[in-house]
């Protein structure tokens, strides 16, 4: 909340009824109302945390995989907006990951999910499965049929080459990381709220933009509820395990490691 406040602030300089729309739309946000949450998927294998859920569907098993950055949640959003429905109803089997509570999982790095977590998931089910990522759960997936037998990978929005973001989007993330970096390792993960400030930074203004559209929306209207439910999603998560917070940003967007082998 204080980075968007500064972002509003700054945004009211140069476009101040942008910025005034801006703090609307959370007014607006802040009020809407919310959907009972939906019911927890029935649990078929789990490895230390992590843990597979059915989402229905007969078939050969198709497996999502979601970021370690945000809930499972956003393949499954509503009747509507689900991933794993569509699968489901294609003629296969699926099955959600959720990768469980980040404080069982403190000391694992971005590898280690794949290899203590993944790996034996895939095992359990005995028999190749299609591999579906989002995030960085698809570049997960990549790494993951490199060391297991699958029938084959989809990603989505999934980086591989992290040397082709933006070398000045890199240099923030890593001075982001410098600064925040002691405090992460003494609690043992990074908080959300530090990952978030540094996507923000990617593009403040159309954080502020979103928010002043946001308030011109009908509130009972579909794209309100929807943009509700996704900002929510997008505010929630658990810290990201420090040893995968060092992985992804010093590993992956500093040195590029997945493109280099």
């Amino acid at each position: 909340m204080p980075l968007f406040l500064e972002l509003v602030r700054l945004t009211a300089e140069r476009e101040p009824d942008l910025a005034r729309r801006a703090l609307d739309g959370l007014q607006a946000y802040a009020a809407a109302e919310r959907p009972p949450a939906a019911a927890v998927r029935p649990q078929i294998a789990s490895a230390g945390p992590a843990r597979l859920r059915d989402h229905g569907g007969e078939g050969p098993p198709a497996l999502l995989i979601p970021s370690l950055i945000n809930p499972p949640h956003i393949l499954d959003l509503d009747p509507q907006v689900s991933l794993a429905d569509a699968v489901a109803a294609m003629g296969r089997r699926a099955l959600l990951l959720d990768w469980g509570e980040a404080r069982d999982r403190r000391q694992l790095s971005v590898s280690g999910h794949i290899e203590e977590l993944l790996l034996p998931l895939l095992r359990d089910l005995g028999e190749p499965v299609a591999l579906i990522g989002y995030c960085l759960g698809g570049t997960m997936a990549i790494a993951a049929a490199n060391l297991a037998p699958v029938e084959r990978v989809a990603t989505l929005a999934a980086p591989w080459r992290f040397g082709a973001y933006p070398a000045d989007s890199r240099a923030s993330l890593q001075t982001m990381w410098r600064e925040a970096q002691g405090s992460a390792q003494a609690l043992g993960a990074l908080p959300m709220e530090v990952l978030q400030a540094a996507f923000w930074s990617l593009d403040p203004q159309r954080t502020v933009a979103k928010f002043a559209k946001f308030a011109s929306l009908d509130p009972a209207s579909a794209e309100a509820r929807r943009f509700v439910q996704l900002e929510d999603w997008a505010n929630q998560g658990d810290p990201l395990p420090c040893a995968a917070a060092t992985e992804l940003i010093e590993g992956l967007f500093g040195r590029d490691i997945s493109c280099k082998g």
